[in-house]
């Protein structure tokens, strides 16, 4: 017989993160730009939620600047890595030092919201922000893209997170 709702237990932390660690996902670079500012966050927490509208999702820890920034700005752009911008997903995750301006050295241009959107990344979705739900520790910020299109990299191999390593897709 299953357990009724009394009966469950809340999960160790640790133990849901050592799961999702063998979940494969790709690797994404959130950027926003709110006034004169512009920011970035390595992302693997993204996926697609609806055709029409086109809507993405992505999850935000709720005490990073990212979240701030998201929350200011109104919308967001997700740049699909590939496996060749390892060192970028690396800076924006603050696994390695960081110029003081980490775009510094990145070609980008703005689409449609004005947020970096990367010339070498695989694709881009540039979105509105449409709904913020709470969740936990994090925020799901849903967005409606108002462009989307390929990078120089578009037919490169995707950056995917594994086990808490970056991988590349073997083809």
């Amino acid at each position: 017989m299953p357990p009724t709702m009394n009966q469950l237990v809340s999960v160790d932390p640790t133990a849901f993160r050592q799961v999702m660690r063998r979940f494969p996902t790709g690797v994404t670079l959130l950027t926003v730009r709110a006034g004169d500012a512009i920011h970035g966050m390595t992302a693997n927490s993204f996926t697609s939620v609806s055709l029409d509208p086109v809507l993405v999702l992505v999850c935000i820890k709720k005490n990073s600047a990212t979240h701030e920034f998201v929350s200011r700005a109104g919308y967001f752009a997700i740049n699909i890595l590939s496996d060749a911008q390892e060192l970028v997903a690396r800076r924006f995750a603050h696994q390695v030092a960081s110029p003081a301006d980490p775009f510094a050295d990145l070609a980008y241009h703005a689409e449609a919201t004005g947020a970096p959107i990367l010339d070498d990344c695989i694709g881009f979705l540039d979105c509105r922000v449409v709904a913020a739900h709470d969740a936990g520790d994090h925020t799901i910020f849903v967005g409606e893209a108002h462009a989307l299109g390929f990078g120089a990299s578009r037919e490169a191999t995707p950056l995917l997170w594994l086990d808490g390593t970056y991988e590349s897709l073997a083809r």
